[in-house]
């Protein structure tokens, strides 16, 4: 019974901080509330016995995704405002997949049914592998049996970091930029210019010594 109310506490706090993340106006905020989901994921795997996922989820999640993504959104100029002003343009089509998605969770609550709580139950998927430690199973498994699903998750996460660099990147008028075709072709001897000026003259760059 204590393991359930701490799960459900658990699972409460994760749902409610993901709703936050998408409806704070505030876009330093939706980060502090994406942190706040990511350390009670980690309690929700801790309850299942999968310690070194916990600790994964602490040390990369929150020690670097949702910092670097505090120091980005902090950092960044964006006209939050420009943003959503193309909102009701894409309603229509978010709000079919939103109800889309309501009717498959409705679903999936409806076929739902409660299961063994037990600790040793909830942890022998993480244990099938006999004679293995809790990280030393994850490993086994998750480079055997699921490495497909796992490289195409690393896929679908560097297709979401090119999606996020292409979406961010801007055209700055006024900023000189480097051509490393044109660099790479100069040659040194127009390129640099040995001047030797007498005391007090000056260096002009176009016509050499004064």
């Amino acid at each position: 019974m204590i393991q359930a109310l701490i799960f459900y506490l658990f699972a409460a706090v994760v749902i409610a901080s993901a709703v936050m993340v998408i409806s704070a106006r505030n876009p330093v905020h939706s980060v502090l509330w994406l942190i706040l989901a990511f350390f009670n994921a980690a309690g929700l795997f801790l309850v299942i016995g999968a310690e070194f996922l916990a600790m994964i989820l602490v040390i990369v999640y929150v020690g670097a995704v949702a910092v670097l993504f505090l120091f980005v959104v902090m950092m960044l100029d964006i006209d939050f405002a420009q943003l959503r002003s193309g909102l009701l343009a894409y309603l229509p089509l978010g709000l079919l997949l939103g109800g889309i998605m309501a009717v498959e969770l409705i679903l999936v609550g409806w076929a739902w049914s409660f299961g063994d709580l037990a600790v040793d139950a909830r942890a022998a998927p993480i244990l099938a592998k006999a004679g293995l430690t809790n990280t030393q199973a994850l490993g086994v498994l998750l480079y055997t049996d699921f490495v497909l699903i796992f490289q195409v998750a690393g896929l679908i996460l560097l297709t979401a970091m090119i999606g996020a660099i292409v979406l961010t990147h801007r055209e700055r008028v006024g900023v000189k930029r480097q051509s490393v075709a044109v660099q790479a072709a100069r040659d040194p001897a127009e390129a640099v210019v040995l001047a030797r000026p007498q005391v007090g003259a000056g260096v002009d760059t176009e016509a050499g010594v004064q």
